[in-house]
């Protein structure tokens, strides 16, 4: 059960990654609900950079997801392996949460269509990811 949940943890990732990369390099699709709102303005704009180290990193949680999940793909020890796992939880918990303004289940702006994402992919799909997480640390191994 942890290798399933450790390796659809890693899919979606790798996925969100290849996502972000597409974005820097220019790509639209979907661009237009991946970023809050404020006014009717995007609340921010991602530059290319930014948005190549943001798919890099969840590049890295799909590496520690499948290392954790006991597809060796990092040369890491287990422990941190495990700690690192952990955190990533609980990054993915706390976005679903939110900031208690523009993203999460808290988030006061829900009139936009990022909102609307937020709500209805955005929000479950962190939980979700944050629960597989969780699993692949906390349960046992066969």
């Amino acid at each position: 059960m942890t290798m399933v949940l450790g390796v659809a943890a890693a899919a979606v990732l790798g996925a969100l990654a290849g996502l972000h990369f597409f974005w820097a390099s220019g790509g639209r699709w979907g661009a237009s609900v991946a970023i809050p709102e404020f006014n009717g303005k995007a609340a921010f704009t991602p530059t290319p950079i930014a948005t190549i180290v943001v798919g890099a990193l969840l590049l890295g949680a799909a590496g520690v997801a499948l290392t954790a999940a006991g597809v060796r793909v990092l040369p890491l020890p287990l422990e941190v392996v495990h700690v690192g796992t952990g955190l990533l939880s609980a990054a993915f918990f706390l976005r679903a949460v939110g900031d208690f303004r523009y993203v999460g289940l808290f988030k006061r702006h829900r009139g936009t269509r990022f909102a609307q994402m937020d709500n209805r992919l955005y929000i479950p799909l962190c939980t979700g990811l944050a629960a597989a997480l969780a699993a692949v640390v906390l349960l046992p191994r066969p």
